[in-house]
């Protein structure tokens, strides 16, 4: 769950089209309509001897071929068009605006934490926090801005994923074409990482290193739960959307390997959750590592969504429930 305070592969169908000149006749270019049948290697290439040029993702990922026609001249380029220089700048304004920019100010709030004289277990750091307690209906709106406002980041991210590449949400495998299997394997990677989670930021905060985290503070009203949930998908949706199906897949455009990709996404996770303690920070890093090869190996960011929102659920909706109950939260 980032600081709220702040903000908050793709169908085996191939996208080339073989464009074959005529040398004879001048200006003409013949277009064939024929559908090439599936798995067949694109016609430019064969003749070329130079293989069908990818999108960035592992054939496992993706199946998503892009090919290039006409004599070699070193003028065309990949994905519409766009240079690895620009898709760099691109990752860099995608994360200055929302999750990079989190970071920062994560980073910064921690040595804040360090340097203010009382020890790291004895701060607290609340989240899900009321506005206006004496005046509901107020609340209830800067709640739900405070929910809806952050889901441009992830209409940013697919939007541009789709000037890219097309299909942006059959790309990163964030559709309903297998929606039980990916609401039942959410399920299992939210057990697998939260139960130990809430082990690990127990035994930090105890170690003196991570803070108390107070994680639902809204007063007791009708919309307090839902207003929980819905802040809870939205965590799922920004974090995974963002982090996972754009970040990993325009690092691939770029030529990242996948193990330094996989390592920026957790290592970005983890840092702006450092407002935490570095036991969230170490924890996310965690987390982002397991959900990025989970990610690689599905192809799928749905079930990480799925997992992410339902481990916030538990940490916001479980909190308000049983703080009252319980000494050791």
């Amino acid at each position: 769950m980032a600081d709220q305070s702040l903000a908050r592969p793709a169908s085996g169908e191939e996208r080339g089209q073989g464009l074959a000149g005529s040398g004879a006749e001048e200006g003409d270019r013949a277009v064939r309509s024929d559908k090439p049948a599936a798995g067949a290697a694109d016609p430019a290439a064969a003749q070329s001897g130079r293989p069908a040029r990818r999108s960035g993702l592992s054939a496992a990922q993706s199946g998503q071929a892009v090919s290039t026609a006409g004599p070699s001249s070193g003028s065309e380029t990949s994905l519409a068009g766009t240079s690895k220089r620009w898709t760099g700048w691109e990752i860099v304004i995608v994360l200055s605006l929302g999750l990079g920019r989190s970071a920062v100010s994560s980073i910064l709030n921690l040595v804040n934490r360090l340097t203010v004289g009382v020890p790291l277990a004895d701060q607290t750091t609340q989240m899900n926090n009321t506005v206006t307690p004496d005046r509901p209906w107020l609340d209830l709106a800067y709640q739900v801005a405070n929910t809806v406002f952050p889901l441009a980041h992830v209409l940013l991210a697919l939007y541009l994923l789709h000037l890219a590449h097309g299909r942006a949400r059959r790309l990163i495998g964030f559709d309903g074409t297998r929606l039980g299997r990916d609401l039942a394997s959410g399920f299992i990677v939210a057990a697998a990482i939260g139960l130990p989670g809430l082990g690990f930021y127990l035994a930090a905060r105890e170690l003196g290193f991570n803070t108390t985290v107070a994680a639902a503070n809204l007063t007791a009203q009708w919309w307090t739960t839902p207003a929980l949930i819905a802040a809870a998908l939205a965590n799922g949706l920004v974090e995974e959307i963002v982090m996972l199906g754009y970040l990993l897949t325009r690092l691939a455009d770029r030529g990242w390997p996948p193990w330094a990709a996989v390592a920026l996404s957790a290592a970005i996770r983890g840092a702006y959750h450092l407002y935490q303690g570095f036991g969230g920070g170490i924890g996310n890093f965690v987390m982002g590592v397991v959900f990025a090869c989970c990610y690689r190996r599905w192809g799928r960011v749905l079930p990480l969504v799925a997992a992410h929102t339902l481990i916030d659920i538990a940490a916001f909706v479980g909190y308000a429930a049983l703080k009252p109950h319980v000494s050791w939260l």
